[in-house]
């Protein structure tokens, strides 16, 4: 079994489609997915998909572009949001200085927030970052200091420095349809360093589909292509990379049911 461990299926990329993603996802062997909140002001409809698919669950929180534009994160609601059956986690949340959408002082506090959230509860965070390692390696550092907590950087497109720094603090490391690209070499080669018990896949649906249906709709049935690419990144088989991202991704996501 495969685990979409990061989509947005309530985009509306998806609306009128959830019973065609369903069963292609099925067929391709994807037996878990995992639904991610990017405006807490929509938390509603990404739990409605949750309740509505046995198999699909959800996190609660704010996207970094979205921190200067939502209510700002507030640590005792995200708590009590969290606290449905089938919220799992914290996020997603981080640091975007690429296209700097929300000021980045609104963006620290947020993820900050998301962190305390974390740490409260022992659900994980998962984190986005980009263009922003250093920021982003300092504030898990720091916040780590004042307690331990879990959690990954999904859709990981950096280096070797921030992999290591991630994995040292007990991060994991998430891994998108981008490994599957030609230009991807330098990617590929930092994902060989990082332990294979620290590994998840995910699509990052609607975006970022892997080859060969790169510039097309993504959606969860293509993380089968992304696992194909990392099994051989690994050097093991498909079966076995299959094996080790759902355990990881049970190891991390605890509150999702055996």
């Amino acid at each position: 079994m495969l685990v979409d461990s990061h989509c947005h299926l309530d985009f509306p990329d998806f609306a009128g489609d959830f019973d065609g993603v369903m069963a292609r996802a099925a067929e391709a062997g994807v037996g878990l997915m995992l639904t991610i909140c990017t405006h807490v002001t929509r938390f509603d409809r990404v739990l409605a998909l949750a309740e509505r698919f046995d198999n699909v669950y959800c996190t609660v929180g704010i996207h970094p572009h979205e921190a200067g534009t939502e209510p700002a994160a507030e640590l005792e609601r995200l708590v009590e949001l969290s606290a449905h059956p089938k919220v799992v986690g914290f996020g997603e949340t981080g640091l975007d200085y690429y296209y700097d959408k929300s000021p980045r002082e609104r963006q620290r506090d947020s993820f900050r927030t998301h962190i305390a959230a974390a740490r409260r509860t022992g659900l994980p965070v998962v984190v986005h970052t980009r263009d922003a390692d250093d920021d982003t390696a300092a504030i898990l550092a720091d916040e780590m200091g004042k307690g331990a907590f879990t959690g990954l950087i999904h859709c990981f497109s950096s280096g070797p420095d921030l992999a290591a720094r991630a994995v040292a603090l007990g991060l994991f490391v998430s891994v998108s349809g981008i490994v599957t690209f030609k230009k991807s070499d330098a990617l590929r080669e930092t994902l060989a360093g990082v332990p294979l018990d620290r590994l998840l896949v995910e699509t990052d649906c609607p975006y970022l589909a892997p080859i060969p249906f790169r510039g097309k709709r993504n959606e969860p049935a293509y993380v089968a292509h992304t696992a194909q690419a990392l099994a051989q990144v690994k050097g093991v088989g498909v079966a076995a990379l299959a094996t080790a991202t759902t355990a990881n991704f049970r190891h991390l996501f605890t509150k999702v049911p055996p």
